[in-house]
């Protein structure tokens, strides 16, 4: 869902104030990815906005297809290289010792 700017679509100016160390830590992160700062913002609040909407979205089904929804849900995925790789894969949430 990435946004980027169609050739109709003019660039407008977003203007916010952040305490100096708030705009270090982003100088920072940004250098670190090659970016400019005001890419890095543009690009984390853009995948935050998507986030929280995303979040929000409803879905409704009906009997029938929420049966079906739930036994895809229930039925474990089929063994495969990838999975194996990924069920591998150290999480980011803990810590690596």
């Amino acid at each position: 869902m990435a946004h980027t700017l169609s050739p109709t679509q003019e660039p407008v100016t977003i203007s916010i104030r952040a305490k100096a160390g708030q705009r270090d830590l982003i100088d920072q992160a940004a250098d670190r990815l090659g970016r400019s700062r005001s890419e890095f913002m543009l690009e984390a609040a853009c995948r935050e906005a998507e986030d929280v909407l995303l979040d929000q979205t409803y879905f409704a089904l009906d009997a029938k297809g929420f049966s079906a929804f739930q036994a895809m849900l229930d039925t474990p995925p089929a063994p495969s290289d990838r999975l194996r790789r990924t069920m591998k894969a150290p999480v980011p949430w803990k810590p690596r010792r």
